[in-house]
């Protein structure tokens, strides 16, 4: 039977005494290495938010806060919010040593699915 350790890594191994209750406790998690850095529980990454400067067909440059990237069978898939709107576009994302290419989805069965997606991503954010 597992010991509840109360540490957000779930390292059954430890006595509960060495567990922690929240991350604002003096010494939690120094005596294992756990991966925890901020005890929020999420499996994203805290860092500072993504911009993409995007020009779109009418010309118009915009700056669009990246919301999320997924891959989705083998392709990669970015969620952008130009700053100031409601909306989000997705397109197709490419990303190397060059920078960043969006690419359109032209068919709506794969704009449909990955819509889906991170919409389902966004209402667990909630």
């Amino acid at each position: 039977m597992a010991k509840d350790n109360h540490c957000c890594c779930g390292d059954d191994h430890l006595d509960k005494e060495n567990g922690c209750d929240s991350h604002d406790q003096e010494g939690c998690c120094e005596d294992h290495e756990c991966g925890c850095d901020n005890g929020c529980g999420c499996d994203h990454d805290h860092h500072e938010e993504q911009v993409l400067n995007v020009v779109f067909d009418d010309g118009e440059e915009k700056a669009c806060l990246v919301l999320a990237i997924i891959e989705y069978e083998e392709k990669e898939y970015v969620a952008l919010l130009p700053k100031g709107q409601e909306d989000y576009y997705i397109y197709g994302y490419h990303e190397d040593e060059t920078g960043v290419e969006l690419i359109p989805i032209e068919s709506e069965e794969e704009f449909n699915t990955v819509g889906d997606i991170f919409e389902e991503i966004f209402e667990n954010e909630l």
